[in-house]
């Protein structure tokens, strides 16, 4: 159901609040570019800091500039399947495609606990899903069998894989039927996970260079893998330095040096090192994205 490059977007904040001008601007410059789809509110969209009020103006500011030119895939993802209940029905109420939920984190429950959290939320809310499985920041690792079993349930359409492990992807895609869409959750594994089967990826560099991460997943589908592979590797020192420090650090830095947000965040989350700042504006322009 969902495929192609899809952006996890960055939050902008002014003065400590959410920015709806520059998130407004920043969804524009996202479908110019190519992005098949906007995913408010993820971890890259600094989701654990915004309250409940702001989370849920964030989906709505989204899904009305977006105005259905491509999918909006709200964040919905909670450690309380509640909670995650209640952001999963207001994503749903006002307009959202799909929602993107991360396994529940820090509280580490079992494979089993995993599956019913999933499934008391698909129950609750007829609204695409796709889990995002990240067990370097969830503590706890979706297994291929406990995919399969979610990818049975109508509305668990796909996954967001960011193991990082292709025998992993691959399993779950031997698991699952075609039609389960498996995204790669990181930049740096597009190409291969496409290459066993994936459809797409759920990117943070899309926030800077959404045409060329658009071109990438286009042209692998159209079968010009040397072209994908060229993509890939000028791509490569944006995801090295994209993850330079805890995303979304070096991505709303990139931002804010190309003059799209401000250069500010949500404590716990501070502004990039000094050394770090100066390594990413050093890829920046050889890249061509500043001077």
């Amino acid at each position: 159901m969902f495929g192609g490059a899809i952006v996890a977007i960055v939050t902008p904040f002014k003065n400590g609040e959410v920015d709806e001008e520059k998130l407004r601007d920043l969804i524009e410059y996202q479908i110019e570019n190519g992005t098949d789809g906007i995913v408010p509110c993820g971890t890259t969209g600094e989701s654990t800091t915004l309250s409940h009020e702001e989370h849920d103006k964030v989906i709505e500011i989204t899904i009305d500039a977006v105005k259905k030119r491509v999918p909006v895939i709200a964040g919905t993802g909670s450690n309380s399947t509640a909670e995650a209940i209640r952001l999963t029905k207001h994503a749903y109420e006002v307009g959202a495609d799909g929602v993107l939920m991360v396994s529940p984190y820090y509280n580490k429950p079992s494979q089993e606990g995993i599956y019913q959290h999933f499934k008391a939320v698909a129950e609750e809310v007829p609204v695409p899903i796709i889990p995002y499985n990240v067990p370097g920041r969830t503590g706890s690792n979706m297994m291929p069998e406990t995919v399969a079993r979610l990818s049975k349930i109508k509305n668990i359409v796909g996954i967001k894989e960011a193991t990082g492990d292709l025998k992993h992807v691959s399993s779950i895609l031997a698991q699952c039927e075609k039609d389960f869409s498996v995204l790669s959750g990181d930049d740096f594994t597009v190409l291969p996970i496409m290459a066993v089967g994936g459809r797409g990826v759920i990117s943070v560099i899309s926030n800077i260079v959404p045409a060329d991460m658009a071109a990438m997943v286009d042209a692998f589908n159209q079968g010009n893998i040397t072209e994908a592979g060229r993509l890939h590797y000028k791509m490569w020192p944006l995801m090295e330095a994209c993850f330079i420090e805890t995303n979304p650090i070096p991505v709303k830095a990139a931002l804010a040096i190309m003059g799209k947000i401000d250069y500010e965040y949500r404590l716990p989350l501070c502004p990039l090192s000094d050394a770090n700042y100066g390594k990413l504006k050093h890829v920046m322009t050889g890249y061509g994205l500043i001077g």
